[in-house]
């Protein structure tokens, strides 16, 4: 589970609304976060803020359980690059960060730090508040929590749409 879900889980546990109900009232906690980071939410934000929770809802019943390590290490791993494909896409395309993305940048562009570590500052933070709360972890959630950043990174530069020498929507990419 990644440190989101581990957060949103933890969430879970107090309150007993479903994992993306926590998801997207979390959503609209996180932006006021963005406020001392001078972050503007856009289209993209709203849209990002709302489906990712319904999709949860949906999807939860419909992705089976494994057993099998392979199979685990395969949905980590195309989990991975999928979030970290569709981060740069997104992000890149300049239509608003997600909520939690947004942290991401603000942390990026406030403080100068690289997308990695920002990513990963954000992951650790959550995935430590999540665990207070009750939420679950394993492997996969520190391959994830250590390892999504230096992805996003990569991916941001990959899709960037801006020629402004710096990374999507005036993201350093460093």
């Amino acid at each position: 589970m990644p440190p989101w879900d581990v957060f949103h889980q933890g969430i879970e546990k107090i309150t007993g609304w479903p994992l993306g109900t926590n998801i997207i009232v979390v959503s609209f906690f996180v932006l006021l976060l963005w406020i001392p980071l001078r972050i503007r939410p856009g289209l993209g934000t709203l849209m990002n803020a709302v489906q990712i929770g319904l999709v949860e809802n949906i999807a939860s019943d419909l992705i089976p359980e494994t057993s099998g390590v392979a199979l685990r290490v395969l949905y980590v791993t195309l989990g991975m690059c999928s979030i970290a494909a569709g981060s740069g896409l997104y992000i890149g395309a300049q239509l608003g960060s997600g909520p939690r993305d947004g942290l991401m940048l603000g942390i990026n562009q406030r403080f100068g730090t690289s997308i990695r570590l920002s990513r990963t500052l954000v992951e650790i933070t959550v995935l430590v508040v999540g665990v207070i709360l009750g939420g679950t972890i394993g492997v996969g959630t520190f391959v994830f929590a250590f390892g999504i950043g230096p992805m996003v990174q990569a991916t941001l530069r990959m899709f960037r749409m801006s020629e402004s020498g710096r990374g999507a929507g005036g993201v350093s990419s460093r």
